[in-house]
């Protein structure tokens, strides 16, 4: 099969060359992100593979089903971006890459909480200038604290694995309550109740309309005051707003993050030598108790491997008639 591949960076040639090592599918790589503009690039193209900052709303579906586009392999479990119902009527399969490496991504929210906590980053910053004071870099020991685990599907679960080793009380809500994080300790409870009994509250939900700012104000009202928040699920779960202002008043004692509601004009490319545009994000760097990460959270050798190899086997079964456990369902989000 012929593939696009958009958002292209050297380690998805990589990784994916690898996958195809055989040659038997003719892959061309894109560095642009899959806009309105860009579109043209795929025609002629039977397959488009897409990354999570990529357009795919009916505009831009349109285009490629014009140019002979009949399947979206996605490098990513979410498909918030897309518009499923859009493909459907056009005849367009959606496949993605359920799960790739849950343990990258606990792992990494995992050091968010200890680099916040034993203040790493401004420890690291003072050191390099030949400053050893302590002062302003206490913290507190993971064992004995609260996490509250907001979605404990596979990465919720890995975590709480994680965090069942030093020592935490896990808290989780989730619609769907899995025995495996039960069976780690994971006591049930209501968000409001989660919310409000948490010293650290981590989030591992797909976005969906019902979890869209799931952390608003009315949350962090709610919150322990001095409560960590660490996000390294999908930036529109945060109100970024509301958020700055919980960590003005100090009902937030810190914030770690991996993605942000606006990040698809900031992530994954260098801006050092750019004004940043962005002024909300811009004011969060400000805060000595924030920490932001590029969406780096899946980036790890074996996850990266999972997902060319997922990508090329999905690619092979629509290729081939196959059945494919992988196509995106309208109807069924990913947990």
């Amino acid at each position: 099969m012929r593939v696009a591949v958009f958002s292209t960076k050297p380690y998805d040639r990589r990784s994916l060359d690898a996958a195809n090592a055989d040659g038997r599918h003719e892959i061309v790589y894109f560095e642009p992100r899959l806009v309105m503009e860009t579109a043209p690039l795929a025609v002629d193209f039977e397959a488009v593979c897409a990354f999570v900052n990529d357009h795919l709303d009916r505009e831009v579906l349109q285009v490629l089903s014009e140019g002979g586009t009949r399947l979206v392999a996605l490098r990513s479990a979410g498909f918030n971006h897309v518009d499923l119902d859009a493909a459907e009527e056009l005849g367009i399969t959606v496949v993605r890459v359920p799960a790739y490496s849950p343990h990258a991504v606990a792992e990494h929210a995992v050091g968010l909480m200890l680099a916040l906590n034993r203040k790493l980053h401004r420890a690291h910053n003072r050191v390099r200038e030949g400053n050893f004071s302590l002062e302003g870099l206490l913290g507190f020991d993971m064992h004995g604290k609260t996490v509250g685990i907001v979605g404990t599907g596979k990465i919720g679960t890995v975590l709480a694995g994680i965090l069942k080793g030093f020592g935490c009380h896990l808290l989780g809500y989730d619609p769907h309550p899995g025995d495996a994080a039960r069976d780690l300790g994971v006591e049930y409870v209501a968000f409001d109740d989660l919310v409000g009994r948490s010293d650290i509250i981590s989030l591992h939900l797909p976005l969906t309309p019902e979890t869209h700012h799931i952390i608003d104000a009315e949350a962090i009202r709610k919150m322990k005051r001095g409560a960590m928040v660490i996000n390294t699920s999908r930036g529109d779960l945060l109100d970024t707003a509301a958020v700055i202002e919980g960590l003005k008043d100090g009902q937030i004692g810190s914030v770690g993050l991996d993605v942000y509601e606006e990040e698809e004009e900031l992530f994954f490319e260098d801006l050092s030598n750019q004004v940043l545009q962005d002024d909300v994000f811009a004011r969060l760097l400000t805060f000595p108790n924030v920490l932001v990460t590029g969406h780096q959270a899946f980036f790890t050798e074996e996850a990266l491997r999972a997902i060319a190899e997922t990508t090329i086997a999905n690619i092979d079964a629509i290729e081939n008639g196959e059945e494919c456990p992988n196509i995106v369902s309208a109807v069924r989000a990913p947990r």
